[in-house]
């Protein structure tokens, strides 16, 4: 079977899941294909080339809602990460926010949008990986709020310290270590950690075409409980040094192991040569009901998808929930013993702390998952 990626931290699951013999384990002969951009990776999906891939949360709903020029319906079996993306701003814009009077704190959403705002001299030149993308839904919904002017292009992952230095961007979304990396090498500064916008977020899903996902459910069940397995693993923390070596491999990242590990552990380094914040939560791949794939969710990203492209709102909606595959995921993992919600839809943004909900084996307790700006969606209200 043959999986793409994108050189992330948050491809950790599918690398455990072929290194450490999870895939292998349910029988699925897992052959991973590093892939230089997201929209490569999508063209291979389209293709046939690949039968599964590591995606952006909103590519498959844009897809399937042909946006971007390629209209496939594609599935997202399940959520790979939560969260673990950075904000870094130039140098340049850093300067200009300290000099009103802005302190840094990666949790501070308000206190950031504020400072830029003072700070911004025109638009917001901002960097995210893909225009379908959960980087760039965090961008608009955060800024969006104070009315900002911003101007959204697409960078590589790879290539934003580069754009910050050049100038061509003032600021990038983008997950790690890529945000990690443009530190070192001085291009800029993080500003922001992405779950202080959104608590909570779906950041990667495991996706599939869904022509392929009906014709092989047993291989897509097999690859299903290997992802899962390879999470659960990647949770505990004490398999953190040895999940960081696999990863810096030339044939995953390619990147010093130390660069990985502030990702795993939450460890970021707001500027060159600093101790250091922990930001608690910055990446799950397992904790709660983390692996799920909330209808709701999906609702969130479609209701935004289509206003942003003047999309029918009710069709776009059924068409996103329909991407999340919530009943696969029960099918496929109950079987198992995964503890399951009691529901496919949740109010997004209305958990201020953990809290235990109804589920099939009655221990499941889901994360905050607040916006920053106390809203919350309803997926009962269209």
């Amino acid at each position: 079977m043959h999986c793409g990626f994108v050189p992330l931290v948050d491809a950790a699951p599918l690398i455990i899941a072929h290194e450490l013999g999870f895939a292998a384990n349910e029988g699925v002969s897992l052959v991973l294909l590093k892939q230089p951009s997201w929209s490569a990776l999508r063209d291979m999906l389209v293709m046939g080339h690949l039968e599964a891939a590591q995606m952006l949360s909103p590519m498959p709903i844009a897809m399937s809602l042909g946006l971007g020029g390629i209209k496939a319906q594609v599935d997202a079996l399940m959520v790979l990460s939560v969260n673990g993306n950075v904000i870094a701003a130039s140098n340049t814009l850093v300067e200009r926010m300290r000099a009103q009077g802005w302190e840094s704190d990666l949790g501070d959403a308000g206190g950031v949008s504020a400072a830029l705002e003072k700070a911004a001299q025109g638009p917001l030149r901002f960097g995210v990986p893909f225009p379908f993308s959960m980087h760039r839904e965090l961008v608009e919904y955060w800024l969006g709020k104070r009315g900002l002017q911003i101007e959204i292009s697409s960078v590589p992952p790879p290539m934003m310290g580069q754009a910050l230095t050049s100038g061509e961007i003032d600021a990038f979304c983008v997950g790690e270590p890529w945000g990690s990396r443009a530190v070192d090498t001085e291009a800029g500064e993080l500003i922001l950690a992405g779950r202080a916008i959104w608590a909570f977020s779906p950041e990667k899903v495991l996706a599939a075409r869904r022509d392929w996902t009906s014709d092989n459910p047993n291989q897509v069940a097999a690859l299903m409980r290997a992802v899962f397995h390879a999470g659960r693993w990647l949770h505990d923390p004490d398999n953190r040094v040895i999940a960081t070596d696999i990863l810096a491999r030339q044939e995953y990242l390619g990147l010093p192991a130390d660069v990985i590990e502030r990702a795993m552990k939450g460890h970021l380094l707001a500027q060159a040569r600093s101790l250091g914040t922990e930001v608690q939560g910055f990446l799950h791949f397992n904790v709660g009901a983390a692996n799920f794939p909330w209808r709701s969710q999906a609702q969130w990203i479609g209701t935004n998808l289509a206003r942003r492209y003047g999309l029918d709102l009710s069709l776009a909606v059924e068409i996103a929930r329909g991407v999340f595959r919530s009943d696969l995921y029960r099918n496929n993992l109950g079987e198992i013993g995964v503890d399951l919600p009691g529901a496919s839809d949740k109010q997004e943004g209305a958990l201020s702390h953990p809290t235990a909900v109804a589920s099939t084996r009655g221990e499941l307790i889901l994360q905050r998952d607040r916006f920053f700006d106390g809203a919350i969606f309803d997926p009962a209200s269209r």
